[in-house]
């Protein structure tokens, strides 16, 4: 990909993350957010104003909704725009890349520490339901069927095992895996230059406006 063009993708890809950060301040209720959080928690850790309670709540509820967004609005379309691939109509699987020898089913990921043993075996049945769709099509090609997990940083790369029968891939070895780039995880930081910067002063305003 030309070096402009990547530069306007991870842009485009950090609106969209900015964006549904936004979205996600500008539509949040308190009243909401108590009911998902433990109230002898709360009187624990010795908040004592309404002001510290909702910076406290507001940090919590950003803190994990930030991976998923960043993951669905940055990750998997800078992911999917680099891959030379196409989007997956598959449940629980983002991109499938047709290499001369392989087909790979790619579910992608923000970090490498997402699954516990029943979300691995889901993952395990989302993969297999896509390979018996496929299978026909791959055995008649000759290509293999190689399910990857891949996650966005990280170094955990392992094979697949019995309980897991898919690739985990992370960090540097996925992007490089992608582009076929051992720099481009680096690229990535570099091309977002100081827009982050640029975004943020708008987040806080809102950030203002959701904790008044």
């Amino acid at each position: 990909m030309d070096p402009n063009e990547l530069e306007q993708l991870v842009k485009k890809c950090l609106d969209a993350f900015y964006e549904r950060r936004i979205r996600n301040l500008s539509t949040l209720s308190l009243k909401q957010v108590l009911k998902r959080k433990n109230p002898y928690l709360l009187r624990a850790i010795g908040l004592r104003t309404a002001a510290e309670l909702v910076e406290y709540l507001l940090q919590l509820h950003t803190q994990a909704s930030d991976e998923t967004i960043f993951g669905d609005a940055f990750v998997e379309p800078l992911a999917l725009a680099i891959s030379r691939g196409h989007k997956s109509s598959a449940k629980g699987v983002d991109l499938e890349v047709e290499t001369e020898k392989s087909y790979k089913a790619i579910a992608v990921k923000s970090g490498p520490n997402v699954f516990n043993s029943s979300q691995t075996a889901r993952m395990n049945d989302e993969f297999q339901e896509l390979y018996r769709r496929l299978r026909q099509h791959l055995q008649r090609l000759g290509k293999q069927y190689d399910p990857v997990l891949g996650c966005s940083y990280g170094r955990r790369s392992t094979q697949p095992t019995q309980q897991r029968r898919y690739r985990v891939v992370s960090g540097q070895a996925f992007w490089e895996e992608l582009t076929e780039d051992p720099d481009f995880y680096l690229k990535i930081i570099r091309l977002m230059k100081d827009y982050p910067e640029q975004q943020r002063k708008v987040y806080l305003e809102e950030w203002a406006k959701a904790v008044n």
